[in-house]
């Protein structure tokens, strides 16, 4: 009887895992109108004029901002996303956008940020990157969300014995503490994406 409490225990705690790693969402602030707003760059790109007028929503890294009348304009080296719409740490770019934001937007914000943005895709304009022509999708921003980067501790997992029914001389068990299945491991630091 208290091995299946012990047994339940752990089934609980797997299930409570799965279910509050599958509530990341989106913030409002760049849900945008659309069920699925366009978020693949390399699709687009391939047919830009296919998706002109369709939502899109895109992250990345800014590589630069300018300022120009009335709006700013990002320069965006865009990254995959995750299901909350956040950029993928560790992704390479998968090609570059402009996103033109109303209104003012200070450099030192946003320069070298991870951001979010969603808006209607607007068409491509030519461009430069370093000395080289490059073909920018351009987007108009309804929304935008500036991440901040954070480091966590992540702790190994905690060995799972199935066969662990109570007291005795058991050798596989001693992987617990020195030989076995289950060799220590140390907490690792990694940096996350955050609000």
């Amino acid at each position: 009887m208290a091995n299946q409490k012990g047994v339940m225990r752990w089934l609980l705690a797997g299930l409570a895992t799965a279910v509050l790693s599958g509530c990341v969402s989106v913030p409002d602030a760049i849900k945008g109108t659309s069920a699925t707003p366009q978020e693949d760059l390399v699709r687009v790109m391939n047919a830009p004029s296919l998706y002109v007028g369709q939502e899109g929503r895109f992250g990345g890294k800014v590589v630069d901002i300018q300022n120009q009348q009335g709006k700013t304009r990002l320069e965006i080296a865009s990254m995959r996303l995750d299901s909350g719409a956040r950029p993928i740490l560790g992704e390479p770019s998968v090609g570059r956008i402009y996103a033109e934001v109303n209104g003012f937007l200070d450099p030192v914000d946003f320069r070298n940020q991870l951001v979010t943005v969603v808006g209607p895709i607007t068409g491509t304009a030519e461009g430069k990157v370093g000395n080289a022509p490059y073909k920018f999708m351009v987007m108009r921003v309804d929304g935008y969300k500036r991440w901040r980067l954070t480091q966590q501790v992540m702790m190994p997992p905690q060995p799972i014995d199935p066969w662990f029914w109570g007291a005795g001389p058991h050798p596989w068990r001693a992987g617990y503490g020195g030989w076995g299945w289950y060799p220590p491991e140390p907490a690792r630091v990694e940096t996350v994406v955050t609000e």
